[in-house]
């Protein structure tokens, strides 16, 4: 699991983890997109004549990733989450943002295993609060000060 925009360093991961999926005999099951994280490792794997699965948002197929032989579309958006999860042996996030994060946290939730690969929690939420989407507080009265100030725009 992980980011449709990453670094190529993060891709380059990607794309090696996905190879070494394959050789292990396991199949290699994400977002299914032609994008970032997704892209790459299903690029590993299938350059490496591992078994590829994307669990896709939408019904049409598109951005379907070329390295992808078994796509699912579900017309689930971002709930398609919870099939990447709980069909998963084993969650492995990479780099990614807050639909990563989603993931990690069904994972947990549900017991399933999960490995971080590079994946730096530390400012994961920065650009969530320079929007003035997230806000983060420390006590009671600072929470009604944050919700005022947002309720107030």
């Amino acid at each position: 699991m992980g980011g449709g925009s990453v670094s190529a360093a993060d891709a380059a991961d990607a794309y090696e983890l996905g190879r070494l999926i394959a050789g292990q005999g396991w199949v290699l099951l994400n977002g299914g997109r032609q994008a970032g994280i997704m892209d790459a490792a299903a690029k590993g794997a299938a350059d490496s004549g591992g078994t590829t699965v994307g669990i896709l948002p939408d019904e049409t197929g598109r951005d379907l990733s070329p390295h992808i032989q078994i796509p699912i579309l579900t017309g689930m958006g971002s709930g398609r989450n919870v099939i990447n999860v709980l069909t998963s042996h084993v969650v492995v996030a990479c780099a990614g943002g807050a639909g990563t994060i989603s993931e990690i946290a069904l994972a947990l939730k549900h017991a399933r295993p999960v490995v971080l690969m590079n994946f730096e929690a530390e400012g994961i939420f920065d650009a969530y609060r320079a929007t003035g989407q997230l806000h983060m507080v420390a006590t009671p009265a600072q929470a009604i000060a944050a919700i005022k100030a947002i309720v107030e725009r």
